[in-house]
């Protein structure tokens, strides 16, 4: 499994790709499809993803619609235009940030990294 440490960093750049790639998605189904790509390396508690989602809402990113289900309420989080344009630029960042840390992690003898 993942250390926290290192998923905290990521955390709203997941959320944000999983919610770009599925439309709209609940707490609980995000929470499972982290644990179901990751193969069961990186385990979401509700107590690390609401305050992404409540967050992310709040910038705009994020827009909630409710549903009873099984008698239950439901909230779906969906990105917004603006969250559409948030995810990508975010997607973009970790994805330089993962390049650099594989560079930093196998540096190539002769060669100069920028």
């Amino acid at each position: 499994m993942i250390p926290k440490e290192l998923v905290k960093g990521s955390l709203k750049s997941i959320v944000l790709k999983l919610l770009a790639e599925n439309g709209r998605m609940y707490g609980y189904e995000i929470t499972q499809k982290v644990e179901e790509v990751s193969a069961g390396k990186i385990k979401l508690t509700f107590g690390a993803l609401y305050p992404i989602l409540h967050k992310l809402e709040k910038e705009g990113a994020l827009e909630t619609e409710s549903e009873v289900v099984n008698n239950r309420n439901r909230i779906y989080y969906r990105l917004t235009d603006s969250g559409k344009v948030c995810a990508k630029e975010r997607i973009k960042e970790l994805e330089e940030f993962m390049e650099t840390i594989k560079i930093l992690l196998n540096p190539q003898p002769g060669l100069n990294h920028v």
